[in-house]
């Protein structure tokens, strides 16, 4: 039997500290740490090549072989952090990556946020405290979160019809990062042409950007960094949660194999997408969006999962909260790193790519252009209809569908100490390249050997 949530506030209170108890202890001694690694390696190459007249893609963090890995635009980007030392930039990007964190939450869960109390949001950032992708963007000084946010910000100027500037989320963080591309495709496939032109505009402007800044950085990128995976990480590695790391897991280095499964996910994702959008269901197709774009990548390490959170909005929205709570209970829980050092086997086969059967699963089964309690929504329908609060956690608002544009998804729940918010679906970084910061030699992971995505195991020269 459920035991019921505190009714006072001095019960909530008490709830909360304790949960912020358990969720600091668990924090500080079961995730592993990653000691900013992967800010140290866009610090190092901008510092190198501001400071240095060193060559953007030519940096490796000493001790490893590991470098910068993003399109020439994202160092343009990252430039400020030419004016600051390693610890302010460091101060800087957690800042920055928490504020990001907070215009996600307020996107995804739109008017409804005023509604939550303080109860509902404490809950919330215990919850998120716990979810594996984002701890590890936070600790690794990734920049996931910051092109959700940029992503997200599209979804609701589509949403609510102001769509003049939309697209320029999307072209900006493909610019930065090729994964978030897929979105232009979501334009495409729901024919929304004018915003796919902003996007796709954008994104080749900020490129033509970066290439009058630093041509031979350029030139390198789009000839050669760009199709060699190594410089990334070892395929096979078992945070890598695509379908490429599972075909790696399995010993299956053929290309065409990984090209035959990526088309089939596209033509599923397309398919389920452009029916989302045609229903008017714009969070379930951002949604699937960035599910697609996880498994297709050729490498989606774990803390690049950070793009299923609109998935999870999507069960609470349609009523499948037990769902939801259990698959993100799983996604906090680091259960891939028991298979750090084999993966062999059908225990292996199956609890390695736990987090990306989880994605594909989501992809396959996610309801769509449906409101909360399976109530369905046409392009042209406007819906009011608010899921009533617990005090347990905040109210859940579904999608509301917009004449033309379609509409933008809201909710906010929490489940099992899990809140997941969604409306859409919205490297790396260096040690002090003079020697202020001391970094692991081989191992960038400051609790265990198993503590890096992709660093703990460099891949083969």
């Amino acid at each position: 039997m459920t035991p019921a949530p505190p009714r006072t506030d001095r019960g909530r209170l008490l709830l909360v500290l304790a949960l912020a108890t358990v969720v600091t202890v668990f924090t500080a001694t079961v995730p592993l740490l990653r000691d900013w690694f992967d800010l140290r390696v866009y610090y190092g190459s901008i510092d190198s090549w501001v400071h240095h007249g060193g060559r953007i893609y030519d940096y490796r963090v000493p001790g490893t072989t590991y470098g910068f890995t993003y399109p020439p635009f994202a160092a343009v980007v990252m430039l400020p952090m030419a004016l600051l030392d390693l610890h302010t930039a460091i101060a800087a990007a957690l800042l920055l990556n928490l504020a990001a964190l907070v215009l996600v939450l307020r996107l995804l869960t739109g008017p409804a946020w005023r509604h939550h109390g303080w109860y509902g949001w404490a809950l919330t950032a215990c919850a998120l405290a716990l979810f594996e992708p984002l701890r590890d963007t936070l600790s690794f000084g990734q920049v996931n979160l910051l092109l959700l946010a940029l992503v997200l910000t599209d979804a609701t100027l589509l949403a609510t019809g102001r769509t003049r500037w939309a697209g320029v989320g999307i072209g900006l963080a493909a610019a930065i990062k090729l994964t978030p591309a897929l979105f232009i495709g979501l334009l495409l496939v729901t024919r929304r042409w004018r915003a796919a032109a902003v996007a796709t505009v954008v994104a080749l402007g900020a490129t033509a950007l970066a290439a009058s800044a630093d041509p031979g950085a350029s030139r390198f990128y789009w000839t050669e960094a760009l199709w060699d995976t190594d410089r990334v990480g070892r395929l096979g590695y078992v945070s890598n949660q695509s379908v490429q790391g599972i075909l790696a897991r399995l010993g299956e280095p053929d290309r065409a194999v990984w090209a035959a499964a990526v088309l089939l996910v596209l033509a599923v994702w397309a398919l389920r997408a452009r029916r989302a959008a045609a229903a008017g269901d714009w969070t379930a197709a951002f949604a699937l969006t960035g599910l697609a774009a996880c498994l297709v990548s050729p490498i989606t390490w774990v803390h690049h999962l950070v793009w299923l959170l609109p998935s999870f909005a999507v069960l609470m929205r349609t009523g499948h909260s037990r769902i939801a709570g259990t698959l993100y209970a799983v996604l906090c829980t680091s259960v891939v790193w028991l298979w750090f050092d084999d993966a062999s086997g059908v225990d292996g086969f199956l609890g390695s790519n736990t987090y990306a059967w989880i994605t594909l699963g989501l992809l396959l089964w996610l309801p769509a252009g449906q409101q909360s309690g399976d109530r369905r929504t046409g392009s042209r329908s406007t819906s009011t209809t608010t899921a009533a609060p617990s005090p347990a956690a905040p109210a859940i608002s579904p999608a509301s569908v917009q004449p033309e544009p379609a509409s933008s998804g809201t909710a906010a729940a929490t489940a099992g100490g899990v809140v997941a918010a969604g409306g859409a679906a919205a490297v790396d970084v260096s040690s002090d390249p003079t020697g202020s910061t001391r970094l692991p030699a081989l191992n960038p992971q400051s609790s265990s050997e198993r503590a890096s995505s992709y660093t703990a195991d460099p891949p083969p020269s």
